[in-house]
């Protein structure tokens, strides 16, 4: 965000306020200086058992957060309320990641890595993404174009569009976004879903909405032979370690596909 941050001695006390940042910190083996995270951190498992839960990723309760003593806090600009950052900077200094490519966060990794003592590490699990990123676009070669659209929440429908880490994994997986010029998350009528591109795929996300097979037959209602399929939301918006897993199961969607056609 073009912010300078100061920090004078590796930290050793973190609050994550992103979830998938909170992945990212154990998989660079910092499980014991996690101290805090949200509600929303699922991975690891067993963190909500082991670390004090501060909140959500838009709403949190400074107090907690204060009493932690952290020395560090881990911010995200499309998780976390800029309006958080004033008070959060009074307790310890923020890093406040914004994170739109792969090489974003190929960068944010590198930044984390020499941050907080994990060089190694962080070269790891960045080799490891560039492995799978290479394979994926070899294999992605083969795979034709489809039109598409991503549903993130229902009633009011609202989509990933342009400026988006989803539309950059969108694009490719040679998915062609038909909400691309709309904004980054706009709201959009689904009687209307012909006429703005007939997507040939309709992905709904595992989060941050429960989709059901209602929404899937109400959408399906609207589109013109397109195939709606359920995605695992976390593989097309967590950043970091997450892309590990990620290119292998695009892989899995795109031979489900290919069957289905």
């Amino acid at each position: 965000m073009g912010r300078e941050v100061n920090i004078e001695n590796t930290p050793k006390r973190i609050v994550t306020l992103v979830p998938s940042q909170t992945e990212l910190l154990y998989d660079l083996g910092l499980e014991d200086q996690i101290v805090g995270i949200t509600k929303f951190c699922v991975h690891p498992l067993h963190f909500k058992s082991t670390k004090k839960i501060v909140g959500g990723t838009k709403k949190v309760h400074y107090d907690k957060i204060k009493d932690l003593n952290p020395d560090f806090i881990l911010c995200n600009k499309e998780e976390n309320a800029q309006d958080m950052l004033e008070e959060l900077e009074k307790i310890a200094p923020v890093y406040f990641s914004d994170v739109k490519t792969i090489q974003d966060s190929l960068d944010l990794i590198s930044d984390l890595g020499e941050l907080l003592n994990r060089r190694f590490e962080a070269t790891k699990i960045i080799s490891k993404i560039n492995f799978h990123l290479n394979d994926f676009k070899e294999f992605i070669k083969t795979q034709p174009n489809r039109k598409a659209a991503y549903f993130i929440w229902a009633k009011p429908w609202m989509v990933a569009g342009q400026d988006t880490f989803i539309n950059e994994l969108m694009k490719l997986n040679k998915f062609e976004n038909i909400y691309e010029e709309k904004g980054r998350y706009p709201e959009v009528e689904i009687k209307k879903i012909r006429l703005e591109g007939d997507p040939k795929i309709v992905m709904l996300s595992s989060e941050p909405f429960p989709f059901k097979d209602e929404h899937a037959f109400e959408l399906g209602r609207f589109t013109h032979h397109g195939k709606t399929i359920f995605v695992d939301g976390e593989m097309f918006s967590w950043f970091g370690s997450r892309l590990i897993k990620a290119f292998p199961y695009f892989k899995q969607i795109h031979e489900r596909l290919t069957i289905q056609k």
